[in-house]
């Protein structure tokens, strides 16, 4: 089996694109996935000792390669979902005002966002989950499910 190509995230760009240290020298193609890992990962704990029986790796948001540079790569979100913004085209009961019940649907499609600390190209308003510069990047090879990549509301 091949190895899989492990690098970091050298920058983030804005709240959806990362460069990666890595591009067609090691291998890294258009197209690819790669996971933004915790650096840190998760103790596992024997829960009689207490003792570490070991650390496991947790993906932080999966992404995929958009450009590719000899030693470098942009790399973006992709998951997406639709979210109606407008009315429900029916008089509803409850919250939601006569006249915003009337109006029709207006769906906007969303793109799940890198969640980051760091100065970006535009200020992000997403707490948790945080991108930085120096994370590790795990290429992945599973087959993306299409279900995963768009929801529909």
């Amino acid at each position: 089996m091949k190895e899989l190509i492990r690098s970091k995230v050298a920058r983030v760009l804005n709240s959806r694109e990362i460069v990666i240290a890595a591009g067609s020298t090691q291998g890294v193609t258009k197209g690819m996935y790669f996971d933004v890992m915790d650096p840190k990962g998760e103790d596992i704990r024997d829960p009689d000792t207490g003792e570490v029986l070991g650390s496991i790796e947790r993906p932080k948001v999966r992404v995929k390669v958009t450009q590719v540079q000899e030693r470098l790569s942009v790399a973006s979100t992709y998951k997406k979902e639709r979210i109606n913004i407008g009315g429900t085209g029916y008089a509803a009961v409850g919250a939601v005002s006569l006249a915003q019940a009337l109006m029709p649907p207006k769906y906007v499609t969303k793109y799940e966002t890198l969640k980051t600390d760091e100065k970006t190209w535009e200020d992000l308003d997403e707490e948790e989950s945080y991108v930085k510069s120096g994370d590790p990047v795990v290429q992945v090879v599973e087959k993306i499910d299409p279900d995963e990549v768009e929801s529909l509301r």
